[in-house]
């Protein structure tokens, strides 16, 4: 299996001016990423760790940016097939890289793609997925309300949609919660204070499960959107 898709740049479409946004701010910090954002990137662990796909699953990450979550998902579930799509070169160098030196080009697939738009289909011979997983991604994506429709969108029924972003922070002091905010939109980062409701009324119309936590007094939101199965499957 290759490990990346042979339609990278061959599609007039893309989002170059997302591609060339997200180019200049990771062409440097991609290589000191991982190392940095395990400080402050909360709940992603968590997040692998409740996935817990079957056996034969394929499991997408939107937003898969260094390949972190992929690499770690791939070595803890050794009986699923992992894909990543990232509107950013650059990482999804990093990406590539990693996959390679940790032997798991057999197992993961990455693709460059907009989150908002991008056909699984072309990218990797994919039509729906078991589980679908978002992290820290929605917060930098203007159309992020496309990106979970899209996502809900690429799930089989009964498949699931993991989700861990940055909260509001309503628990913490004021001034930090002022600080915090205000770095963050130095890197183009702003919570999506409404996930939840918008989460609700994706869930309300097939009678999707959901849940939804904020924990860490709030610095983090965590969602995991299930879909009905299909009829006549329990």
């Amino acid at each position: 299996m290759s490990i990346i898709s042979p339609e990278i740049g061959a599609d007039t479409a893309w989002p170059a001016e997302a591609t060339r946004r997200m180019n200049r701010m990771y062409r440097r910090q991609r290589h000191i990423y991982d190392g940095t954002r395990r400080y402050y990137l909360l709940g992603r662990d968590r997040l692998i760790a409740g996935l817990q796909p079957a056996a034969g699953a394929d499991v997408l990450e939107i937003g898969c940016g260094t390949g972190r979550n992929l690499v770690l998902s791939a070595r803890r579930y050794p009986d699923a097939r992992f894909f990543g799509v990232d509107v950013s070169t650059e990482m999804l160098t990093s990406a590539i890289s990693a996959i390679s030196r940790r032997g798991l080009t057999g197992r993961i697939r990455v693709a460059h793609g907009d989150a908002s738009a991008f056909d699984p289909q072309a990218l990797f011979g994919v039509a729906a997925f078991d589980t679908v997983m978002i992290s820290y991604s929605l917060s930098m994506i203007p159309q992020w309300r496309c990106v979970l429709e899209g996502a809900a969108s690429h799930l089989k029924p009964g498949g699931r949609l993991h989700i861990v972003d940055f909260g509001n922070q309503e628990g913490l002091p004021a001034i930090a919660r002022a600080l915090l905010v205000r770095w963050l939109a130095m890197f183009d980062v702003t919570p999506r204070d409404d996930l939840d409701g918008v989460l609700m009324a994706m869930a309300a119309g097939p009678g999707a499960d959901l849940e939804f936590e904020r924990p860490f007094r709030g610095y983090v939101q965590y969602a995991v959107l299930t879909l009905p199965p299909a009829p006549g499957k329990p």
